[in-house]
Order: structure tokens, then C-alpha cells, then sequence
């Protein structure tokens, strides 16, 4: 079997060809599931706020704003389970490929440092630039209920990326 056929099989004589664990589909999956911890918890569990609960055409006490901003709460949750089929799609790519998997330490922190992300980007667009909700928009929407969501992001990001570091020095098993 030449170079090139042992590449494209994945295989070099009896032992397959295979690389470390793909960051991708962990912080992917972390994305979208920090997207459905959000939606589930905070919009509809605790009820602080929904996509667009801080816009004036779309108040939460009225029937006709319940009902918009319960039809965005719906487009997120659609589009976060988007995003948790694409880290799916790249978990099995990667198996096709050979890839190593990750520990569960790295893997774990992968996912923590996705969730960060989400709140970091969510947090940002939504609570600062559009403002069309707020953490606590229950409560009127202080900013320091923002600023600790951001906190916590930045929080799960660099936890989650040392517990990843960690892990990837670790055995798989």
C-alpha cells in the first residue's frame, strides 16, 4: 500500500493513523447547550426575561407580546438546537477520521468554555448592543445582573480552557 493509500484509508500497514482529539465539537456541543440552559432556565423556569422582552412593541404583559416573545423564545431554542446538531455532525466526522477522543476532563472543559462563549457573545449582542432583553428584566433590567452574566462567561471560559488543558495531558480511556 503506497503513502498516499495508507493517508486516504487512514491506515499504515496494521496500525491506523490517528490524531489527537478535535477541539471543534466540544466547544460547538458547549455553544449549544449553554444556549439551552439559558432558554430552559432563564426564559422558562425562572421567566426573568424572553428574547425580546425589552423592546416597547413587544411588552410581556400584553397577550399579543406574551405570544411574540414567546414565538422568538422558540426561533433560540430552534437555532440552539441547530447548533447542537452541527457539534454532533463534527463529533462523528471527527470519529470517522480516526481522531483520538478527548478525556472527559478535556472534553468537559470543552463544553464549559462553549457554554462561556455563548454567554459572552449572547451577552453582549443582546444585553449591550440591541438591548431587546436583560438578565433580570423582571426586575427592570439592572445592569449588574448583565455585567455578572458576563462575568460568569468569561468565568466559564478560562475554567473550562484550564480543566481542557488539563485533560488533554491525561490518557484516554
Amino acid at each position: 500500500m503506497g503513502a498516499r493509500n495508507a493517508i486516504a484509508s487512514g491506515s499504515t500497514g496494521d496500525r491506523p493513523v490517528r490524531g489527537a482529539a478535535s477541539r471543534a465539537p466540544g466547544l460547538v456541543l458547549g455553544v449549544g447547550l449553554g444556549g439551552f440552559v439559558d432558554g430552559i432556565v432563564v426564559h422558562q423556569l425562572l421567566q426573568w426575561h424572553h428574547m425580546i422582552s425589552h423592546t416597547a412593541s413587544h411588552p410581556v404583559t400584553t397577550v399579543a407580546g406574551l405570544r411574540a416573545n414567546t414565538f422568538a423564545d422558540g426561533l433560540f431554542h430552534a437555532g440552539t438546537w441547530v447548533v447542537v446538531l452541527l457539534g454532533t455532525v463534527l463529533t462523528v466526522a471527527a470519529w470517522r477520521r480516526g481522531t483520538l477522543p478527548p478525556t472527559w476532563r478535556s472534553h468537559l472543559g470543552l463544553l464549559c468554555a462553549g457554554w462561556g462563549i455563548f454567554n459572552l457573545v449572547e451577552g453582549t449582542i443582546n444585553h449591550q448592543l440591541l438591548q431587546i432583553h436583560h438578565v433580570r428584566d423582571d426586575l427592570g433590567g439592572p445592569l449588574s445582573w448583565d455585567v455578572g452574566f458576563l462575568v460568569f462567561g468569561a468565568a466559564l471560559v478560562l475554567g473550562g480552557w484550564r480543566l481542557h488543558a488539563a485533560g488533554r495531558s491525561e490518557r484516554p480511556h
